[in-house]
């Protein structure tokens, strides 16, 4: 073969083996914006064994840290996301919750919601940071708060692994696709915690049609799984915080 088809061969080979990686430019200029408009909490960068993430910590009222939550968010934005993510990251603590709110994987803004798949193994790395953080503050009990494609990659690193978790709560879950990543419906049988799968009469067409699946397969084989449909709230509660806290309140206020 001639020498420029080897090094096409070989260049196109390590192109195909090269993992793809979190956006680090997007999570820092997220990083850049979020720090200098922090109102409530304490920004803070923890370590996934490959970067720095972004973190934003929030002290309960009553001073305690006996549990916590680690706060999740959607699809390629950041941890003090406006809907569903500030809300809970910042409201929890006047019920005793401490909260960790983390930067997840992102793709670039033109990355499709399967793209994401391939990122996944980010996933892990992350939570682990985060579950240690809190338990080398003395964090008793830590669940997890997941919303959109969040609560898959709580979902995809649950079933994959055993973590000493409390629970976990779903906020507008699909059903995922047929990514093995990024399929609900294979993850929730093999998640053992509490857990509450949470979502409104108005959420996203993906998220209302899957309900009835995600809760046969994850009600047979959990027995402490328990789905709720918010009336009136679409997938991102806008106007509907008070009903989006009012759930989860009343969820962990029965366990912890």
């Amino acid at each position: 073969m001639h020498r420029f088809g080897w090094l096409f061969v070989v260049t196109v080979s390590l192109l195909a083996g090269m993992a793809v990686a979190s956006d680090l430019a997007k999570e820092r200029r997220w990083a850049a914006q979020i720090v200098d408009a922090l109102l409530d909490g304490e920004a803070l960068y923890l370590n996934d064994g490959r970067a720095d993430f972004l973190a934003i910590e929030t002290e309960s009222n009553d001073g305690e840290l006996h549990k916590a939550a680690i706060v999740m968010h959607g699809t390629g934005v950041h941890p003090d996301w406006p809907t569903v993510v500030q809300p809970l990251r910042v409201r929890l603590i006047e019920h005793g919750w401490h909260t960790l709110s983390i930067q997840m994987p992102v793709l670039g803004n033109d990355a499709a919601h399967e793209d994401y798949a391939a990122i996944y193994d980010w996933v892990p790395g992350r939570i682990n940071a985060a579950v240690a953080h809190l338990r080398a503050k003395g964090a008793q009990r830590i669940v997890l708060l997941a919303h959109s494609q969040g609560s898959t990659m709580s979902a995809y690193y649950l079933a994959e692994s055993q973590p000493m978790l409390d629970g976990f709560i779903a906020i507008g879950m699909s059903q995922g696709n047929a990514n093995p990543a990024m399929d609900n419906l294979r993850h929730l049988p093999r998640i053992a915690l509490p857990m509450l799968d949470l979502y409104g009469s108005e959420d996203l067409p993906e998220v209302i049609a899957s309900a009835a699946d995600r809760k046969a397969r994850a009600g047979a084989a959990n027995r402490d799984y328990e789905q709720q449909r918010i009336e009136g709230a679409d997938h991102f509660f806008d106007g509907e915080e008070d009903a989006l806290l009012d759930a989860v309140n009343a969820w962990l206020d029965q366990r912890y």
